[in-house]
C-alpha cells in the first residue's frame, strides 16, 4: 500500500498559515506581563493558635510561589496598624490569613477601603466575630451573621459547589473532599443574604458532622462572596493540611485571580 505524504504537508501548510495569519493580526494565545500587574498585601496573626499559624505560613508560601517571574507583588505583614486608608489603596487585594482589623484605627481603613472598591480574601478566622466583636459593620461586610458552632477535631468534608457557572467554582468538579479543617457555621447563614451568593457547601451527607463537637444539622456554607463588595471568603485554614489537594488549591487561586479580576482600575490580567 502506497502511503502518500501530501494531504499531511497540506495540512502542515495550512496551520501554519492560520497561525502567521493570527500573528500578523496582532493575535496571540498568550499574554506576558511586561511589568508586575498588581499588588496585594497579605495580612495574619503571628500570635495566634498553632494551627491558625501553621496554616498562614503554608499559605504565605503557596501565594508567594505565585509571585514567581514578579508577575505581581506581595508584601506580608502581622499589623495593619502601618496601613491606613492611603496605604492600602496600593493594593488590589488584602488576603486576611485568620486575622482581622484590630482597634478602631485599623477597622477605619478597612472599611474605607472595601467601600471604595478594595478587594479582600478572607480565610477561615478571619472572619470570626461574635458578642463581643462590637463591629456591626463587618457583618454587614460578610453578609452573614455570628459564629454558631463548629465540627471538631478537624476533619476531610464532602463539599459541593453551588453553582459551577461563577469564576471561582466554574473549573471545579460538582463535588470533592476538602482536606481536614474547622468548618464554622453561621447564625444567621449567609444564604439569608439576598446579596450573597453562596458558592460551595459542606454536603448535608456529612450530619452528624464531628466526633468530640458534633454538629447534628443546619445550612453549611463555606464559600461565599458578598455581591455589594469585591471579596470572597473561604472558611477554610486550620492546621497543616489545607493544601494537599490540587482541587482546593486551584479554588484557592481561582478565587484569588477573580477578586483581583475585577479590579476598579481595570482587569490587571488583560494589560
Amino acid at each position: 500500500m502506497k502511503f502518500s505524504i501530501k494531504p499531511f504537508l497540506l495540512m502542515a501548510i495550512a496551520v501554519f498559515s492560520s497561525f502567521t495569519l493570527a500573528q500578523d493580526n496582532g493575535e496571540y494565545a498568550a499574554n506576558y506581563a511586561r511589568a508586575p500587574r498588581f499588588k496585594a498585601l497579605l495580612h495574619y496573626e503571628p500570635h495566634a493558635e498553632e494551627a491558625h499559624v501553621q496554616f498562614d505560613k503554608q499559605a504565605i508560601e503557596f501565594f508567594h510561589k505565585l509571585t514567581y517571574g514578579e508577575g505581581w507583588l506581595m508584601d506580608v505583614t502581622t499589623s495593619l496598624a502601618d496601613y491606613p486608608y492611603e496605604k492600602l489603596k496600593e493594593y488590589s487585594i488584602i488576603v486576611s490569613l485568620n486575622a482581622a482589623p484590630g482597634g478602631a484605627a485599623q477597622r477605619e481603613a478597612f472599611e474605607k477601603y472595601m467601600e471604595n472598591g478594595g478587594g479582600w480574601m478572607g480565610f477561615h478566622a478571619s472572619a470570626y466575630n461574635d458578642r463581643n466583636t462590637k463591629w456591626s459593620w463587618f457583618n454587614k461586610f460578610l453578609g452573614c451573621g455570628m459564629f454558631y458552632c463548629n465540627n471538631w477535631p478537624p476533619q476531610p468534608a464532602l463539599v459541593e459547589c453551588e453553582t459551577q457557572e461563577h469564576p471561582v467554582t466554574c473549573s471545579l468538579p460538582q463535588s470533592f473532599v476538602a482536606p481536614a479543617s474547622e468548618f464554622y457555621q453561621w447564625q444567621s447563614s449567609p444564604r439569608k443574604n439576598p446579596d450573597v451568593e453562596v458558592l460551595l457547601s459542606i454536603s448535608p451527607k456529612m450530619y452528624p458532622f464531628g466526633l468530640k463537637d458534633v454538629v447534628k444539622f443546619g445550612d453549611f456554607p463555606i464559600v461565599w462572596t458578598n455581591t455589594k463588595y469585591r471579596m470572597v471568603y473561604l472558611n477554610m485554614g486550620h492546621g497543616d493540611e489545607e493544601f494537599i489537594d490540587a482541587t482546593q488549591n486551584l479554588l484557592f487561586v481561582n478565587a484569588f485571580r477573580w477578586v483581583v479580576s475585577r479590579d476598579p482600575q481595570g482587569d490587571p490580567f488583560k494589560k
